[in-house]
């Protein structure tokens, strides 16, 4: 495993919330706030995870800037056919498209190698936007918002709307759709995690009790699904008074099993979006298992697999910093974003 941190992945000195990989691998976006406004900035991931490219001058690094939201940028994430949605605190949700090469910059700002253009606006939340997310076999988008609710839009007719999820009665902080594609969840500050049917839109599960304890709020919950739908694996949860990352496992929503480790709230969980496999001495079918990375308010990120009773990595610090399991292949490149306002 190999450990790079890219002191060039800046919003020039100004907060970055949030990290997502296009879908090919090939480029990677940042977004939080950028001087007077919220900042979205598409980079490219060659210089990453080829130190001969990031020595060349020729290889741009930043290949687009975005400027247009009117206040910072809390989440963005690609979609499967590489659209952008960019979401933050001035209510908007900013969907935008690759349309060529070479580009222009906002006065004052950078020039842009890559062309994107804002094909759409999504305006109908009444308070800042916290998390996105994109179904991952369905035309949907999912956000959550400040106003305690979750908004499913149709991406095949922006800016139209599919669903709106109300039932917390605090400010919603993450989303994550099931890999099946039969639940969408949704945390919040109430202390509940919710589980929502996607063919109705109706309340599939409630939890609550791995968040009695919890004190204090975080930015954001960021939960998230693992690529087998086997699990769900929440944030800000405690068991025994410790900070964990609980799990819950699909069948029952049973709440036994947690990631413990951590001094302080759990903000984040990502999992891999593969299903990895690993030869097993003496047996001759591969053992399955998932990797999933944990952020905390406490400055650290675990990285787990599911195979291992042990995080198989812990780094502390407060930067971008990625990590490359080169033995895995590109396909497995796990992006890792500690939020330095932490």
């Amino acid at each position: 495993m190999k450990l790079v941190k890219p002191n060039w992945v800046t919003h020039d000195g100004y907060p970055i919330f949030s990290i997502d990989i296009h879908p090919n691998g090939k480029r990677f976006a940042t977004g939080g706030q950028g001087g007077d406004s919220g900042r979205v900035v598409i980079w490219n991931m060659e210089p990453v995870v080829n130190e001969t490219v990031e020595l060349d001058s020729n290889v741009p690094k930043m290949l687009c800037q975005l400027d247009n939201h009117l206040a910072c940028v809390n989440c963005v994430r690609w979609s499967n056919s590489g659209l952008l949605a960019s979401g933050g605190v001035d209510k908007l949700i900013m969907i935008w498209r690759l349309s060529g090469s070479g580009g222009s910059s906002i006065f004052g700002g950078k020039a842009s190698v890559e062309t994107w253009r804002c094909i759409a606006t999504l305006r109908s939340h009444e308070a800042d936007v916290l998390d996105l997310a994109w179904a991952p076999h369905s035309p949907w988008l999912a956000s959550a918002s400040v106003d305690n609710s979750v908004i499913v839009w149709d991406a095949s007719k922006f800016p139209a709307v599919v669903a709106v999820l109300k039932g917390h009665t605090g400010f919603v902080k993450g989303i994550t759709w099931d890999p099946v594609g039969k639940y969408l969840a949704s945390q919040s500050d109430d202390k509940t995690l919710r589980v929502w049917h996607t063919t109705d839109w109706t309340e599939a599960a409630l939890i609550s009790e791995p968040f009695d304890e919890c004190g204090g709020t975080t930015h954001v919950l960021r939960l998230s699904w693992s690529p087998d739908g086997q699990y769900l694996v929440s944030a800000h949860a405690m068991n025994g008074g410790g900070p964990t990352a609980q799990i819950i496992e699909r069948d029952g929503w049973t709440q036994d099993k947690d990631f413990v480790g951590h001094r302080k709230a759990v903000t984040c969980v990502r999992f891999n979006g593969n299903i990895l496999q690993k030869k097993q001495p003496g047996s001759s079918k591969p053992q399955q298992y998932c990797c999933v990375a944990i952020g905390s308010r406490d400055r650290s990120l675990s990285v787990w697999l599911t195979s291992l009773k042990r995080p198989l990595v812990m780094l502390v610090g407060r930067h971008v910093v990625f990590v490359l399991p080169h033995v895995l292949g590109m396909e497995q490149l796990y992006l890792l974003n500690l939020l330095n306002r932490n």
